[in-house]
């Protein structure tokens, strides 16, 4: 059970510790609505990813032999929802800038930011494929107990949550040092142009 344990959390930090488009768009979703929101979202990303460490193990080489072949649509679709994203922060960030004297911005509630960034992970291929990869190859043909592989499941959320968590931490504070209506300005455009590059790499790789 330990090492299914520390298995788990190797993969899940793995797999949550590089951060690109989704942990950007974390990270400045929490700087410009609140860390109570950015946890929420926190969540969503951690769950998706033990969604997948769960479908990995249950599902091993036959889960990764059905997503690889439509690996390339799944990262299209990504893309695009990655664009939209970035698309629909740049502007609601220079709306909300213009409109600041006159009407407040409606934060977005928590349930929505945890099923918005649960909905994008999930179409991430890369994820269930590494994960299925990571079960496959430590098997080495040898079953593995039940309780092994609820470890490994919970292991890899909770490393993934924390990792998100802090991610989700550090854009509450980005948002507390750029208070002024300029710097959140600032600070949306920049992820919206950080996510649509990583976006485009997305579908030319």
């Amino acid at each position: 059970m330990t090492a299914a344990l520390l298995a788990g959390l190797v993969a899940g930090y793995g797999i949550a510790i590089p951060v690109g488009a989704v942990g950007t768009y974390l990270v400045a979703l929490t700087a410009r609505t609140s860390l109570r929101t950015g946890i929420a979202a926190a969540l969503g990303v951690a769950t998706a990813d033990g969604v997948y460490a769960l479908v990995a193990v249950l599902g091993g080489a036959a889960i990764a032999s059905v997503i690889t072949p439509v690996a390339g649509p799944l990262r299209l679709v990504s893309a695009g929802i990655l664009l939209v994203l970035a698309a629909r922060g740049a502007v609601v960030a220079l709306r909300s800038h213009r409109d600041a004297t006159e009407r407040p911005v409606t934060p977005l509630a928590p349930g929505r930011a945890y099923a918005g960034l649960l909905g994008i992970t999930l179409v991430n291929p890369a994820t269930i494929v590494y994960f299925a990869a990571l079960v496959v190859g430590g098997r080495a043909g040898a079953p593995v107990p039940v309780l092994d592989q609820g470890v490994f499941v919970l292991a890899a959320f909770a490393a993934s949550a924390s990792w998100q968590t802090l991610l989700a931490g550090g854009g509450a504070l980005l948002g507390r040092v750029l208070t002024g209506p300029r710097g959140r300005l600032v600070t949306a455009l920049a992820s919206s142009a950080v996510i649509t590059a990583l976006a485009v790499r997305l579908v030319l790789n």
